[in-house]
């Protein structure tokens, strides 16, 4: 059964955003209250956030599927629909959240630290909102959005001071359980490993974190054993620590060719060149490994690199080991910039962006593409001819209608809003812009005006009624 995920496809659905609603309140003696629809809730939004607590993706392994909650539709009374609840999904520290096509979306390190996945969708406005002078009691409401849709992978790279490599059974897992409190699983063969072992060290004043990283053996950049697997749980590190073998019982290895064919793979994996290196020869406690530990010291100090003799079962060298290793990591702790506060970065929009295009595409359609139109479209319910028009006036106040003349487009052309996906086709007709005109004055209801002076009521009540008799008789019926 699989303990230990480190990498994940996950699908994420935000809520959707309910709709707005369309009412008229009514009242014992008020027949005419005038529109009270409430707005629609928010959806709730897909959060991942850095648990310390956590420490593999195994939950979203068996369940890759999430979902928010949906937001409420609003409700007459001028009652808004609650929002949609944000769904929360703690991972690891050190989770790299990346799309489908291996682009980095985020680097999630340090606890608490946040991403939204997947944005929630906005809340139909009621029709009470969207009352005004002009259109005094609308009988229509917006939308809700629908939520984002997402498909992303997750990665989990360990974060970790010192990283152990090294041939399967040089003695990496004995190594971290002697020097911290770790209890990983030893035996001697190989791939007793199979999952990243993390432990903390304690130096004087200094504290570290070092993981032994299951074992590599030649091509492991390329896919063989499990080297791929776990290559990505060195990035993060702060020094190297080669473990080699002093006292292998395999004859035709020895720890030079093993360091090399480690070298060659971290090459290979790219990213770790400018790491610091420290060699560990461990098991000199048997009487052949302290022999070949003291021929190949020499060649190993002549390449540059800090050799230390230790051994996992009596405890020798590990002092020195752990206290070497905490100066490397606090020079590089040092070294690294101080995170600077927080910078507010305003962008304001340039003067001649309109906020949406008009392109058009080999097929003879004009695609219109932006944020305010898209959305517009989402929000507007095609059933409703007076919803229909308020989106005409809204395209029109934008500038859709004269840059579709500018584009040369002309009467019954093809004309798409938003992707190809799910966009909105219509053959075009120029006097669309005049939505409002085109419907008369929509949403008036004159009985909501102010009421006439009782003595004006009495005159036009006489004038329709001289009216009505005039016509009377003038009627002639063999004419």
């Amino acid at each position: 059964m699989t303990t230990f995920v480190d990498r994940v496809e996950l699908h994420v659905a935000a809520g959707n955003g309910g709709h707005g609603c369309a009412s008229v309140h009514r009242e014992k003696f008020k027949p005419l209250g005038g529109p009270d629809g409430g707005n629609g809730g928010r959806g709730g939004d897909v959060i991942l956030v850095v648990d310390q607590s956590v420490t593999t993706l195994l939950d979203y392994h068996h369940s890759p599927h999430r979902k928010a909650t949906n937001g409420k539709p609003g409700e007459g009374g001028n009652r808004s629909g609650k929002d949609g609840q944000d769904l929360v999904l703690p991972v690891p520290d050190g989770t790299v959240v990346l799309d489908k096509r291996g682009n980095v979306l985020a680097d999630l390190v340090g606890q608490g630290t946040t991403y939204i996945a997947a944005q929630g969708g906005r809340g139909g406005l009621g029709n009470a909102a969207l009352a005004s002078a002009r259109r005094k009691a609308p009988g229509f409401a917006l939308l809700g959005e629908p939520g984002d849709l997402q498909d992303i992978v997750l990665e989990l790279k360990t974060v970790a001071d010192v990283a152990l490599v090294g041939y399967p059974s040089a003695g990496k897992s004995s190594l971290i359980s002697v020097l911290s409190a770790a209890k990983p699983k030893i035996a001697d063969y190989p791939f007793t490993t199979l999952v990243p072992n993390l432990g903390v060290v304690t130096a004087g004043s200094t504290v570290y974190t070092i993981a032994d990283v299951p074992g590599l053996i030649p091509g492991a950049s390329q896919g063989k054993g499990l080297g791929l697997e776990f290559l990505r749980h060195v990035e993060r590190c702060s020094v190297l620590v080669h473990v080699l073998d002093t006292a292998t019982l395999e004859s035709e290895r020895d720890p030079l060719s093993d360091l090399d064919v480690i070298e060659a793979e971290l090459k290979e994996y790219g990213g770790l060149e400018n790491r610091p290196r420290i060699v560990v020869l461990n098991k000199v406690d048997i009487p052949d490994g302290q022999d070949l530990a003291d021929m190949i010291r020499p060649d190993l100090e002549a390449r540059g690199l800090r050799v230390f003799e230790v051994s996992a079962v009596s405890r020798q060298g590990l002092k020195e080991l752990s206290f070497a290793l905490a100066g490397i990591v606090a020079e590089a702790r040092a070294a690294k910039p101080k995170e600077e506060a927080t910078r507010i970065v305003i962008r304001p929009k340039a003067v001649d962006d309109a906020g949406f295009t008009v392109t058009l595409e080999d097929d003879g359609i004009y695609r219109v593409r932006g944020e305010k139109p898209e959305r517009w479209v989402r929000q507007t319910d095609f059933n409703n001819d007076e919803a229909v028009g308020y989106l005409a006036d809204r395209l029109n106040r934008l500038g859709v209608e004269d840059e579709l003349m500018k584009a040369g487009a002309r009467a019954g052309d093809g004309v798409a809003i938003g992707s190809e996906e799910d966009a909105v086709v219509f053959d075009w007709e120029p006097t669309m812009a005049a939505g409002a005109e085109m419907l008369g004055r929509r949403g008036e209801d004159h009985r909501l005006e102010a009421p006439r002076p009782a003595a004006q009521r009495r005159r036009d009540r006489q004038a329709e009624r001289d009216e009505a008799e005039q016509e009377y008789r003038g009627f002639d019926p063999f004419a």
